[in-house]
């Protein structure tokens, strides 16, 4: 049995990492925590059961480490699961409702993101405290200058530009938590239209 086991355990050191490797002072995803979120997207992409969702996908998260996965790639990854679930939802969704229902559903979300953006610049979301640090307004404003855009007169812009939205930290800026929920309910929105 013991012999066994460590066939078993050298046959999974020596099998290739699933990404690339980080190096040096850079740190990556944790190895075994990745592989086993996309060891179980898979089993339940494949049995069809819906217990994973694209915002299932979305907020998952991995502790750092060295010599861990590379973020930008597992990154891109999970956007594609995320992108063919929110397809296999929509797909459900126009089966069992009709295609009316997934229509409707999806001018609703988008009417909420609206409301919320027709809010005068700098004040679209909640602010942090004046000591304390939250998302730096302008660029805040700028994607959702760009959000509108979109919803409102079809301009360009795809779900992986708004999950690559990155902000800068400010004093006093934009309530962290306010500004990603309303990027996860554009991402919804832009994966339901596709």
């Amino acid at each position: 049995m013991t012999a066994d086991f460590t066939a078993q355990f050298s046959e999974e050191e020596s099998a290739p990492p699933a990404f690339t490797l980080t190096t040096g002072r850079r740190r990556g995803y944790h190895r075994v925590a990745v592989d086993t979120f996309l060891e179980s997207a898979r089993r339940s992409f494949e049995s069809g059961d819906g217990d994973l969702t694209s915002e299932d996908v979305r907020v998952a998260s991995f502790p750092l480490v060295k010599e861990g996965y590379d973020v930008a790639e597992v990154d891109s990854a999970l956007g594609r699961i995320e992108d063919a679930l929110a397809a296999r939802a929509r797909e459900r969704t126009v089966r069992e409702k009709g295609v009316e229902v997934w229509v409707a559903e999806a001018r609703a979300d988008a009417q909420v993101i609206l409301d919320h953006l027709a809010r005068e610049p700098k004040h679209r979301f909640a602010r942090t405290g004046f000591l304390t640090f939250g998302y730096r307004i302008d660029e805040v404003d700028h994607v959702a200058d760009r959000i509108t855009g979109f919803l409102r007169d079809g301009a360009e812009l795809s779900a992986e530009q708004v999950r690559s939205a990155a902000f800068r930290m400010q004093r006093g800026g934009y309530r962290e938590e306010q500004v990603d929920a309303l990027l996860d309910a554009t991402i919804e929105v832009i994966l339901a239209v596709r």
